[in-house]
């Protein structure tokens, strides 16, 4: 039975790869989600076979209500609430962390890793460190909800010496986890979850609105190095492997949206970028009042002219305009425009969130650009259709220095021939930060809901 799981696990774990491998494209994203949940289907069926698994009813009765959530959930999310979702997910992986440490030290026994107050040296590591990444993923993952959902401010919450005071917390947990290992009570283990717990929320406080599309991903990688730490407290091959794919991979994104953001990705671990250049510049009034342009407009000139690049952001995503976007772009084309989507690495609120919107919407996969394959376009382009991407096409990120954004390679929209700038209102973006775009000479605000305004466009092409 041993040999017999075993290849099974080997199954799953060749099949997470695949899974992996798939979600790295939006042509092949659909059958990687597919080998993902078929490999995790082999995964959770050969752990309940396993015969050292007694507790059925329980299990069964956890399939049931996890099932049901889930379902209900899945069928009732929006898509611009994703990102919170993804947040929330990870804190549930992090305390699932927690609890099953902790099951692990009540009763070593049932895990095999000894008896109470006999654990081996190996086995406490494991499981102290899987505790600490776990419960600094659940704070921190409940920090980076609050803040998506709005509950929390997306202002960088900073004061005087936290950075000092998030080294001395760390220096704390390695000493709990080392007196841990030495005399193996209960209270070090609750102290190192309750200095984690701490730290998770100190590390996130500090990072502002703009950053979070980062955090997330970096929170995805702390939540799948957690299972890889429980994986060798209990073990399981596949818990390891499994884990270690998502903490590198997740890493990895971190790694490249912070070159999309010209961030440290030491900071990023750290918690501490973007949040005191946030405060210096969000006290700033901007007294100018920009040129209003209308649907008709933006109408007759994308008709007439030869190339539009149509950029797409978090408004577009609030209004659910994506399949008018996609209809507007469909107009076009049959009147001999060429039409390209740009994509900032951290468009939106999460990694890829502007590329499954437009899939949703069936607007083809090569007309998707990045950032890097298209930026030196818009010089060349008659008009660029800006629709709720606010901080990520924002000038200040070139010019000054005390933005929070400052750095931060952006989509350069404002070298097209002209720009429309579709949004509600003058309000900053997520960072807090006045678009500097909104104020030049080439550029026309379309104010309104993004959904109403690109249906008014595709009246006006129409006539």
């Amino acid at each position: 039975m041993s040999n017999l799981s075993s290849v099974f696990y080997l199954v799953s774990a060749v099949l997470f790869i695949l899974s992996l491998r798939g979600l790295s494209h939006p042509t092949t994203a659909r059958k990687g989600n597919f080998y993902g949940m078929l490999g995790m289907a082999i995964a959770i069926g050969t752990t309940v076979a396993s015969p050292g698994v007694l507790s059925y009813k329980e299990i069964a009765i956890a399939f049931i209500i996890g099932g049901l959530i889930g379902s209900t959930i899945a069928l009732k999310i929006q898509m611009t609430a994703l990102p919170q979702l993804v947040a929330a997910f990870h804190s549930l992986v992090g305390l699932a962390a927690v609890f099953v440490a902790g099951s692990a030290f009540y009763n070593p026994e049932a895990f095999d890793i000894g008896a109470v107050g006999s654990i081996p040296t190996g086995s406490l590591i494991e499981m102290a460190l899987g505790t600490a990444i776990g419960a600094i993923t659940f704070t921190g993952s409940i920090i980076a909800f609050g803040k998506l959902q709005g509950i929390v401010t997306g202002n960088p919450l900073v004061f005087k010496g936290q950075h000092f005071l998030n080294l001395i917390i760390g220096f704390v947990i390695i000493g709990l986890i080392a007196k841990f290992c030495i005399v193996q009570t209960p209270e070090y283990f609750w102290l190192i979850v309750l200095a984690s717990f701490a730290i998770g929320f100190l590390l996130i406080l500090p990072i502002g609105g703009a950053d979070m599309p980062v955090i997330v991903s970096m929170l995805n990688s702390y939540s799948g190095w957690a299972a890889a730490g429980i994986g060798f407290t209990l073990s399981n091959n596949l818990l390891i492997i499994t884990g270690a794919l998502v903490g590198s991979s997740g890493a990895i994104l971190s790694y490249i949206m912070c070159k999309g953001m010209n961030r440290s990705f030491f900071n990023v671990l750290l918690g501490g970028f973007g949040g005191e250049q946030a405060v210096a510049s969000s006290g700033k009034k901007d007294d100018r009042q920009p040129k209003q342009g209308n649907a008709a407009d933006a109408a007759f000139m994308m008709k007439n002219c030869s190339s539009v690049i149509i950029v797409p952001g978090y408004g577009m995503a609030v209004a659910q305009a994506q399949h008018a976007l996609r209809e507007m772009g469909d107009i076009l084309k049959k009147e001999g425009v060429e039409v390209r989507y740009a994509i900032h690495p951290v468009a939106g609120r999460m990694p890829g969130h502007m590329n499954v919107l437009l899939a949703e919407a069936n607007v083809p996969y090569d007309e998707v650009l990045e950032l890097d394959e298209i930026n030196r376009d818009f010089s060349s382009t008659d008009v660029a259709f800006v629709i709720g991407a606010n901080d990520v096409t924002n000038p200040a990120a070139k010019t000054d220095k005390t933005s929070a954004i400052y750095g931060m390679p952006i989509l350069d929209v404002e070298n097209a021939g002209q720009v429309f700038f579709v949004k509600r209102g003058m309000a900053s973006g997520y960072a807090g930060v006045q678009n500097e775009l909104f104020f030049r000479d080439n550029t026309l605000m379309l104010f309104g809901d993004a959904k109403k305004v690109c249906e008014e466009v595709i009246k006006g092409l129409e006539n």
